[in-house]
């Protein structure tokens, strides 16, 4: 074998990329670096006339104990040559990058809104047992108010052909009835069950005003947080709705057997519902005195 393929054996196969790129070497790609050198060997000997200076030779440089150092040739992937698996991580990463930015765009948005601190100061006023008893009250009321002033037709939302509406009657409370006793009778009866009677109870039996400490010398007497006593609230108004609507009592002729059927016939569940509710406000009366304990 030549010297000349002998310093082809010598050179790393990089270099003779760059060698076979020089001397216009085509279709090299693939070989091994033996097939290479074998490749260059029979090119360089059969276009040896054509080169001045002839790549095979070995390089002389000025500085014998100085090799050359033959600049490696980068190497740059085309486009078509990334893996599909390359593309699909770097599609996933703009997306993941796009939802994060959206979230923080969302989180800006809903702080700037002040729906947060609304929501909280929401929680704070509902969060009490007077907040749970008029909520009780209030649902028993929203059933008694179809029943003692009733709906009637007002007028008609006429229908929207663009939108594909049909005719929308309107119904509103008939206050033509505040005039009646029809109105007075049933209403001043639930008044009287679910709240008067049941918070004058309350007031005068206020049971954590009797576990305040008593008052020394120059001291005032202790206050309750409650101006009435919730459990004692719940207790009567479940005792006085047992009494007056499950038993029909009328307390010689006081209440009207009439007006005890529409309460019975309009509140949700009738006189159970309203032991429920009681049952209901009574237990949440009991679970907020325990947690201030």
């Amino acid at each position: 074998m030549s010297s000349s393929n002998s310093w082809l054996r010598a050179q790393r196969k990089s270099d003779l990329v760059d060698v076979a790129d020089g001397v216009g070497l085509t279709n090299y790609e693939g070989l091994k670096k033996a097939e290479l050198e074998i490749a260059l060997e029979q090119y360089l000997s059969q276009n040896s006339s054509s080169f001045s200076d002839d790549p095979r030779k070995e390089p002389v440089s000025e500085e014998a104990d100085r090799p050359i150092k033959v600049p490696k040739r980068r190497v740059t992937k085309a486009p078509e040559e990334f893996s599909p698996d390359s593309n699909e991580e770097s599609r996933a990463l703009a997306v993941d990058r796009s939802t994060v930015a959206v979230r923080k765009r969302v989180a800006s948005i809903y702080q700037d809104s002040g729906v947060n601190e609304a929501a909280h100061a929401t929680r704070e006023s509902l969060s009490t047992v007077t907040s749970v008893l008029f909520t009780v009250a209030a649902f028993e009321l929203f059933f008694l108010r179809r029943e003692v002033l009733a709906d009637r037709y007002a007028f008609t939302i006429p229908a929207i052909a663009p939108l594909g509406t049909n005719d929308y009657p309107v119904h509103i409370p008939d206050m033509f009835l505040l005039l009646t006793s029809s109105f007075w009778s049933p209403t001043l009866l639930w008044l009287a069950t679910s709240l008067v009677v049941p918070a004058t109870f309350g007031y005068f039996y206020n049971l954590s005003v009797a576990n305040q400490p008593a008052p020394g010398r120059g001291r005032r007497a202790p206050t309750s947080e409650y101006t009435v006593d919730p459990l004692t609230f719940s207790i009567v108004k479940a005792l006085v709705s047992y009494v007056v609507y499950a038993q029909g009592v009328t307390l010689g002729g006081l209440v009207d057997t009439t007006s005890i059927d529409r309460i019975n016939s309009a509140v949700y569940g009738g006189w159970k519902g309203v032991l429920v509710g009681s049952a209901v406000t009574g237990l949440v009366s009991l679970y907020d005195a325990i947690l201030r304990k």
